[in-house]
């Protein structure tokens, strides 16, 4: 794989001046710290205890095997059948679809034993989930015991083709039968014919093993344009860990000029993995020395550099997901600048509250020149959950604000981004709500915010999860994305994931694009774009795969239950005109549950690739992660890494201008993350499409407001910029 540029360092000719003496901060420890051995010792806590909490334990298992032991004989057939069900279910939380196969079975003899048979929606319910057990033992056993680059990726064909085929006999038996309890037409039966033709696949059998009169058409499952394959070298590379659900985020995390990777998973007792870039393309895992052995779970990561020394830190997040039972600390990870870690959660201030929450945002909200954190929370039972809004106190410690600054939200929080929507260098915060209307807190610019969410029509979907700001149509105003995650249960909630491939009504909110006017005002385009699709994701992030300037996106979706399965999909941007859905052209359209994403070129040769963490929430869920490789477009880019003194990078504005064979454009960015679940570097990758030259660039600063220009830069190279006192030359 090729090496990575050289850097063209501004710096060189942008001189740092004095100015603003960077703020005080904790003094670099050993790595062994009592914070650090603290958090430790309380991470072990938790996951001894979440052997033992009602999501991981048997008791729910016993408590129905109770229950049908108690039943009189003369109990009503749909009370027995609903309990054998649960019971069933409750073995796939326990992490072996091989004994929920054997439960559902037990429940289907046990129904033919019983007499007059019970209504076609019940006898439907119980094939549904029997088909669904032995699609999910096929998985095990193919996808992931004999895993290949092609397994559960949409369409399946090649690789992806189960050789061990005896789960998925049983699963298309059991499928059809389920059929037969069901209304034509109707949602179940929609979502029963998905699965069936999925199952079909994994045998190599379709579309020619499935009946005609539950045979979906194969150009469902092709894309309308040509895109290029991006083959998943995870494999080859060691860096497909097997795990549940969690984060990720690239980064130079040991200032060698390499991107590495840094991964979690949200199991209590699961590792992180950081995995260090050799420079030529491979990595190598150094967790260990990176001082994160016990350092375990985390359902999501954020990056940001909160001590302003230059080196990216990172928060972990955990607890979501578990109401009273994830009241589990977040971990402030600050990187020692050499490829290690310390915990300084407890000594910063941020551990003083356990509320469960998987996402945060950092941004300089107050303009004071460090990071600030928002913490959106998730109800915790009876437990109150508000928001939190750490102020970064600039020595090192947080102070929570959120009261005093009108942002507590106090709603079911999935997603929060920050962005500058009317132009006036100040951060506006969004959060994405589960259940209830989503906030857009205006930055009033005395430490106070606003919801201006209900005046400008940006509440919903109600029922949301994954948010982003960019500028998808490059005109200099940010723009909002809000993505669609319906509530609901069995094949009616698969029916609303998958309807828009088979042109139906998802019989719910579709996905909201807002575009900025950049004076705050926002306009919902979704539906001119495209993008009025429901796609229910968890994961999302923003990149360039083709390079012309114009962001594409990726989404990662699911959700917690069984029968959550569905492509992740890949949305390609055309000119910032329409978006075109080239999931099964690029091969990406993964079958298991999505999590964090990240773009980023991974093996340095000037185009961003694609990682995608995979895994659901319980155990049976877990998979291996998947880095797909981009094959290259040809066109020119430029990454622009900024180090400012009085400023942290994050929230500058950047603006390029180019010329491509004698049409001048403008590319325009913010400094940021990219989307809500999974972080990009804060060094920024810009398309330049056929561009030779970048005749001028321009930087904005966030707090200082320090403009800067610079003329005439070659493409394909990596420059680094600093702050200066006033604007480059």
């Amino acid at each position: 794989m090729p090496t990575r540029p050289p850097v063209l360092a501004l710096t060189t000719l942008v001189v740092l001046l004095g100015g603003a003496a960077a703020p005080a901060v904790v003094a670099a420890a050993d790595p062994a710290t009592p914070g650090h051995r603290r958090m430790v010792a309380e991470l072990a806590r938790l996951a001894e205890e979440a052997t033992h909490n009602p999501f991981f334990d048997r008791t729910e298992l016993e408590h129905f095997d109770a229950l049908l032991a108690a039943m009189p004989a003369d109990a009503p057939v749909e009370e027995r059948i609903d309990l054998l069900l649960a019971a069933g279910l409750a073995e796939f939380k326990q992490g072996s679809a091989e004994h929920a196969v054997q439960r559902l079975d037990e429940a289907a003899e046990r129904i033919r034993g019983l007499g007059p048979q019970p209504p076609p929606a019940v006898m439907g319910r119980l094939y549904y989930y029997l088909g669904l057990a032995h699609l999910r033992v096929g998985e095990a056993r193919n996808c992931r015991d004999r895993h290949e680059p092609e397994s559960c990726i949409l369409p399946i064909r090649g690789g992806g083709v189960h050789v061990d085929k005896e789960p998925s006999f049983r699963a298309v038996q059991e499928f059809n039968t389920a059929l037969g309890y069901s209304v034509p037409g109707s949602p179940a039966r929609v979502a029963i014919e998905w699965l069936l033709n999925i199952t079909a696949m994994t045998l190599g059998r379709y579309p020619e093993g499935v009946a005609p009169e539950f045979r979906l058409p194969p150009e469902i499952f092709t894309s309308r344009v040509e895109f290029p394959r991006l083959p998943d070298v995870a494999p080859a590379l060691g860096l497909d860990t097997h795990d549940l659900a969690g984060g990720a985020v690239v980064e130079d995390f040991d200032g060698d000029g390499d991107l590495d990777l840094l991964t979690s998973t949200w199991f209590p007792s699961g590792p992180m993995h950081y995995f260090e870039s050799d420079g030529r393309g491979g990595f190598a895992e150094r967790t260990e020395r990176a001082n994160l052995k016990g350092i375990t779970g985390g359902l999501n990561l954020v990056q940001g550099d909160y001590d302003g020394d230059g080196d990216p830190d990172v928060l972990v997040l955990r607890g979501a997901w578990l109401l009273q039972a994830g009241r589990h600390p977040n971990s402030l990870l600050r990187n020692n600048g050499d490829g290690t870690f310390t915990d300084v959660t407890f000594e910063a201030g941020l551990g003083e509250v356990y509320l469960p929450t998987q996402t945060a945002a950092w941004a300089d909200y107050d303009l004071d020149g460090d990071l600030d954190l928002y913490v959106g929370n998730e109800p915790a039972g009876p437990i109150p959950s508000p928001g939190q809004l750490f102020r970064n106190e600039g020595d090192g410690t947080f102070v929570d604000v959120a009261v005093a600054a009108g942002v507590e939200n106090r709603r079911y929080a999935k997603a929060v981004v920050w962005g500058d929507l009317d132009g006036d260098g100040r951060p506006e915060l969004y959060i994405s709500n589960f259940g209830g209307e989503n906030r857009l807190y205006r930055n009033e610019g005395d430490g106070t915010f606003a919801d201006v969410a209900p005046r400008l029509g940006a509440t919903g979907p109600r029922d949301s999860f994954a948010t982003f700001f960019w500028d998808y149509d490059q005109d200099g105003n940010l723009d909002l994305y809000v993505a669609s995650y319906p509530d609901g249960a069995g094949p009616s909630r698969l029916y609303t994931a998958v309807a828009g491939y088979l042109g139906r009504a998802p019989g719910a909110l579709p996905a909201k694009l807002y575009r900025g006017d950049g004076r705050g005002g926002l306009d919902d385009v979704a539906a001119r774009v495209g993008l009025d699709r429901v796609t229910m994701p968890m994961g999302a992030n923003v990149g360039d795969l083709d390079g012309d300037g114009f962001p594409d996106f990726y989404l990662g979706t699911g959700y917690p239950s069984y029968d959550g399965v569905m492509p992740n999909v890949l949305y390609w941007n055309r000119g910032g005109q329409r978006f075109d859905d080239v999931t099964f052209a690029a091969g990406v359209g993964h079958l298991q549950k999505g999590h964090a994403v990240v773009f980023a070129d991974l093996d340095g040769d000037g185009d961003q690739d694609l990682f995608h963490q995979l895994g659901g929430f319980y155990p049976e869920d877990a998979f291996h992660n998947a880095l797909f490789q981009n094959p290259g477009f040809g066109n020119g880019w430029l990454e622009v890494s900024l180090s400012g003194r009085r400023a942290n990078p994050l929230g500058a504005r950047l603006r390029a201008v180019i010329d491509e064979g004698g049409e001048p454009r403008t590319l325009h960015r913010a400094v940021s993350t990219g989307g809500s679940f999974g972080g990009n570097p804060i060094t920024q990758h810009l398309g330049l499409g056929a561009a030779r030259r970048v005749e001028r660039l321009e930087v904005v600063w966030p707090a200082s407001g320090v403009r800067q220009a610079f003329l005439d830069l070659p493409v394909d190279r990596r420059v680094k910029i600093g702050e200066t006192g006033e604007e480059g030359r």
